[in-house]
This record gives structure tokens, sequence and C-alpha cells, in this order.
């Protein structure tokens, strides 16, 4: 099931006071990127963030949920109506996320 632009439009709402935040749409489903640096993305509807130690501390009650299948396992965020709490959880992880890869050659 490939995710709606209403739940994506939804999601950027609540971060819509951090800066630098944009969507790519990928196979019918959204990548989410904060300054650069891709945090997660949006899958069947779910908001759902890479699962690294900064994203598991702040939600330790979190679980894991896969994408699609074969992908790593990602943390589901079910607090998406907090718009203080997702910018939080976004800025608690930025330090942690891999720079972005240059795919120009």
């Amino acid at each position: 099931m490939a995710s709606s632009k209403e739940y994506l439009n939804f999601v950027l709402g609540q971060l819509s006071g951090l800066d630098e935040i944009s969507a790519k749409p990928m196979m019918g489903e959204y990548l989410i990127y904060y300054r650069g640096k891709l945090v997660g993305g949006i899958y069947d509807d779910r908001l759902l963030v890479k699962s690294v130690q900064s994203a598991i501390e702040y939600m330790p009650q979190a679980s894991y949920s896969l994408p699609y299948d074969g992908a790593k396992e990602m943390l589901l965020v079910n607090n998406v109506d907090d718009k203080d709490y997702l910018s939080g959880l976004f800025d608690a992880m930025f330090d942690e996320l891999p720079q972005p890869k240059n795919t120009k050659r």
C-alpha cells in the first residue's frame, strides 16, 4: 500500500517548526530529510525513523517495524500528533545521522 499525500502533508506540517525539512517520493512512499540528512520515511502511512541510539533513548517504548520486505528495521513513531515531541526527536537524532553520500560523479 502506498502512502497518501495527505499523511505526508500532515507530518511535514508537524515538522514545520524545523528548518530544512524535505521529502522525496520513492516508489509510492516518502523519504524524510532534515538539513540534508535522511531521518526516515513514511511507509504505509506510518512515520518510521532510523534506529540510531539517540532515537532509541528518546522513544524507549517505540516498537520496531519493517518499512518494506528486506529492509532494516526502523522505529515506529506513534506520537506524531505532538509537534514539539516530533521536532525534539529530529533534533536529538541529527548529530548521529550519517552525512549524505555524494551520488553525483
